[in-house]
């Protein structure tokens, strides 16, 4: 979702609950920049697979334009933009991110903060009260659900040994089974785990 697409009419009547969790996914948002851009400097990441180094630049991007469109919402409904971090999840970053050591520690991270993310604005969509934050978040959770897909995919490769195929392109023929059913364990996407609206809400 480029921020190209971001509806700047204003909103219809807001409740407060609609403007947390607007707030709460701005935080999961900047949180997941802050990891991506700490990720990309990391040596084992910065000198390693040039297509995961691509992959994280791209969902950097996505993630600073959700975090705008979330903050964007948030004001025309009459609330201040959320500019820091989700303090639940903030709080396993600081203790597991300085402590990555591989490739396979970042991606194990990132999965969680995408899928948390995915989880929360999916149950945002049946949540919102109007139809535009509705739409918001739908528009948005597919993306992060992607982004879990494709994380999936290559923790599986990288846990079979077989990261020179983590590549555009990559050679099809050569590819696991496995990849082809990695990046897709759930049917319906799930909401066990989605973020309450308050969680980020406050500064």
């Amino acid at each position: 979702m480029g921020s190209e697409h971001i509806d700047t009419r204003p909103l219809e009547p807001t409740t407060r609950d609609d403007i947390m969790a607007l707030r709460t996914a701005a935080s999961l948002e900047n949180l997941a920049v802050s990891v991506y851009r700490t990720a990309a400097a990391l040596p084992f990441i910065k000198d390693g697979n040039a297509t995961l180094q691509e992959f994280i630049a791209t969902t950097t991007r996505h993630h600073e334009e959700h975090a705008k469109a979330f903050n964007t919402a948030a004001v025309q409904a009459g609330g201040q933009p959320q500019t820091g971090t989700d303090p639940k999840y903030a709080a396993v970053v600081q203790r597991e991110l300085p402590a990555a050591r591989t490739p396979e520690d970042v991606i194990a991270l990132a999965l969680s903060l995408e899928d948390v993310a995915a989880q929360t604005y999916t149950k945002n969509v049946g949540g919102a009260g109007t139809a535009r934050l509705r739409r918001l978040f739908a528009s948005v959770a597919p993306v992060e659900a992607q982004h879990c897909a494709t994380l999936l995919t290559v923790q599986s490769l990288l846990g079979s040994g077989d990261s020179d195929l983590i590549g555009i392109p990559t050679d099809a023929a050569a590819l696991p089974a496995a990849a082809g059913t990695a990046g897709f364990p759930h049917t319906f996407y799930p909401t066990g785990n989605a973020s309450p609206n308050s969680e980020g809400a406050a500064r």
